[in-house]
């Protein structure tokens, strides 16, 4: 599994570690990802995803999942979450 938000895109950082004494040494930031299920409304179902907490409160304050995905870009989108994306354009367009 790589540590990459579906959502956003997000994925780990570089930087270092200081010492008191300012030694660094490199290390990495990963991201805060979380295992969740999330409702659609369009689509009636909930869809699990692989994302980082602060994607999971973007969500929340964008109205869920959905809303969230209408105004989301393709380029940051992991493949099963563009498929979603898809899906939920299409049911939107049909009701």
């Amino acid at each position: 599994m790589s540590r990459v938000c579906e959502l956003t895109g997000k994925g780990p950082m570089s930087g270092n570690n200081v010492s008191h004494a300012h030694n660094k040494t490199r290390r990495r930031f990963l991201p805060n990802l979380n295992d969740v299920s999330l409702m659609s409304e369009s689509l009636g179902r909930t869809v699990k995803l692989r994302i980082s907490a602060a994607a999971l409160r973007t969500v929340d304050h964008r109205g869920g999942l959905d809303g969230f995905m209408a105004k989301a870009k393709d380029s940051e989108l992991s493949a099963n979450a563009l498929k979603i994306k898809k899906d939920i354009a299409k049911a939107r367009t049909s009701v």
